[in-house]
């Protein structure tokens, strides 16, 4: 079965027929229920609070939120205008934004007690256009979502990462920002697995997340933290292959001309006699 990234861009996939034909399902109403009231478990919030929902679609997790015990106010991102509209129709309680999350989010530093993103962000990793870097798209969605977020905030996101590249990729750009980043999987022996993102905005969280994950029931827990921050340190090092080829392509930038690469490249020079 086809992934629906891998066909269109969102905006183009997500058209009328298909906007309503994914709010209208009765199994994926279940499952973004179940999904949701799992992010929400994970947020742990007491009170009332003020959340962005990204990728809204047609507020199918914003009725969850207003549902909730305590009930959550709201707002919705989503680049699909089609999902947008039948989301009005609907007439969910929360206000509703058209924006490309991969462009930033456009909130008010310190806007939003805390935020949820319900199989949306992996949209992110493909280059539907020439000319689109992923990692300079995630770049831009976490550094706004950690602007937006108030401090001691969090977000709960769920997604599907393609293979473990990928993931690591969507995990790497969150730290980069400035979050604690945790990793929990839910189910997974079976085909049903669930991966949550669990991020966390200065605090006690940043220094161990896996703290919010630990001791619950038919789940995994990774941080993959120290992994992807050894590995930055490592790709830094003066001489290495990955930091001559960062500085080749920095120069680049700059409109040098800089020497072509080839399998020759940070190759150490044998000892001559």
């Amino acid at each position: 079965m086809s992934r629906p990234e891998d066909n269109l861009p969102p905006d183009l996939y997500y058209n009328d027929t298909e906007s309503r034909k994914y709010t209208t399902s009765s199994r994926v109403q279940s499952i973004q229920a179940t999904m949701t009231n799992r992010a929400l478990e994970l947020l742990d919030l007491t009170t009332s609070s003020f959340i962005l929902d990204i990728g809204c679609g047609s507020g199918l997790s914003g009725e969850i939120l207003s549902e909730a015990e305590p009930p959550h106010t709201w707002i919705g991102v989503d680049i699909s205008p089609s999902m947008l509209a039948v989301a009005l129709d609907r007439e969910v309680d929360g206000d509703l934004l058209l924006g490309d999350m991969g462009q930033g989010l456009p909130f008010r530093a310190g806007s939003f007690d805390a935020a949820i993103s319900i199989s949306a962000i992996q949209w992110l990793c493909n280059e539907d256009e020439k000319g689109v870097d992923p990692k300079t798209r995630l770049s831009r969605f976490f550094d706004s979502l950690y602007a937006c977020l108030k401090r001691d905030g969090k977000a709960v996101c769920q997604f599907y990462p393609r293979d473990d590249k990928q993931r690591d990729m969507i995990c790497s750009a969150a730290i980069k920002a400035g979050f604690g980043a945790g990793l929990l999987e839910d189910d997974p022996e079976t085909k049903n697995k669930k991966l949550y993102l669990v991020l966390t905005v200065g605090g006690e969280g940043n220094k161990d997340i896996t703290g919010v994950v630990q001791g619950m029931d038919g789940v995994d827990v990774f941080d993959n933290r120290k992994k992807l921050m050894e590995k930055a340190k490592k790709d830094a090092k003066k001489g290495t292959k990955a930091w001559i080829m960062k500085k080749k392509e920095q120069e680049r930038k700059k409109g040098k001309i800089v020497k072509a690469d080839s399998k020759y490249t940070g190759r150490k020079r044998g000892i001559k006699f």
